[in-house]
């Protein structure tokens, strides 16, 4: 059943390749709706500038509109709150030292 944690697994699937981790973990994805087959995401990146913008962002609109049930995405950047490695899975964070 298309729900909003199915969409979070899904999501697991994008990674930042310069941080080669995936969205969820590192704490870049906000929202998640589901109304009907119409999914609604807002993420962040982890900066502004951040070169693998359209590719992570094309990455989460293809594994979402690839599950079961979705009629129609939308991924929106969003740049508040501003991300910051507190945003991480803690488990993660403790991984890379931070």
């Amino acid at each position: 059943m298309l729900n909003a944690a199915t969409v979070r697994d899904a999501l697991r699937q994008v990674k930042d390749p310069e941080l080669d981790m995936n969205v969820m973990d590192l704490g870049l994805v906000y929202d998640v709706e589901v109304d009907g087959g119409d999914v609604r995401v807002k993420m962040t990146l982890t900066s502004p500038g951040c070169p693998a913008g359209p590719m992570i962002t094309s990455d989460a609109y293809r594994v979402i509109r690839a599950l079961e049930g979705v009629t129609d995405v939308n991924v929106e950047i969003v740049w508040e709150p501003y991300w910051t490695p507190e945003r991480m899975d803690p488990k993660v964070r403790a991984l890379m030292g931070l």
